[in-house]
């Protein structure tokens, strides 16, 4: 879930930029230093929106830089337990697929993914079923459910998030469309 938020933050200002200290400057160090950032209150730091206020700055024995503590508001992604979610697949594995949700990708693994036994061909990126001729491939639209978090904030790429798409109303959306038109054709009533 997207979420704007008030943080407190500490900058460095380097000693060749303390003649132009002002609320653009601790912007830009905020967002180079948290943009991308995993932290286990408030998620994935999409962005820094808006600086509202700069505190004096202060002086550390040994270290060049001047450190100003900031007031700003940030724009982050913190994905829920049991949040459905929409994202894209953005890679295919013989264990599951990986699903784009946000900044963060997600693992669908085979098995929360389907009933059906779907196998990997790694020739063409995707996960086939032979029953149903189903396939999930790389760029596929998805809605899951998130079933599992567990947050590294000190190497975000280490992050893992869990999915599932096998309770109703969840999968490819192609499947979901297919599903809905079936069970309009078999109700006699048009899809729109």
């Amino acid at each position: 879930m997207y979420k704007r938020v008030r943080l407190k933050d500490t900058v460095e200002v380097p000693p060749r930029e303390l003649a132009d200290v002002d609320e653009g400057l601790v912007k830009r160090l905020l967002q180079e230093k948290l943009e991308g950032r995993m932290d286990e209150e408030v998620g994935s730091v999409v962005s820094v929106v808006d600086v509202h206020d700069v505190g004096e700055g202060a002086v550390l024995p040994n270290r060049p830089g001047v450190y100003y503590e900031a007031e700003f508001d940030a724009v982050t992604f913190d994905p829920q337990m049991q949040e459905v979610v929409d994202g894209t697949v953005v890679e295919v594995v013989d264990f599951g697929a990986f699903v784009g949700i946000g900044p963060v990708d997600g693992l669908l693994h085979v098995s929360q993914i389907s009933d059906e036994y779907l196998a990997f061909d790694g020739e063409n990126q995707m996960l086939a079923s032979r029953d149903t001729n189903r396939t999930l491939a790389v760029e596929d639209a998805v809605r899951a459910r998130i079933v599992t978090k567990s947050i590294d904030e000190r190497n975000p790429r280490d992050s893992k998030i869990g999915l599932t798409a096998k309770q109703p109303g969840l999968g490819k959306h192609g499947w979901l469309r297919e599903d809905r038109e079936q069970r309009a054709a078999e109700a006699g009533a048009e899809v729109d």
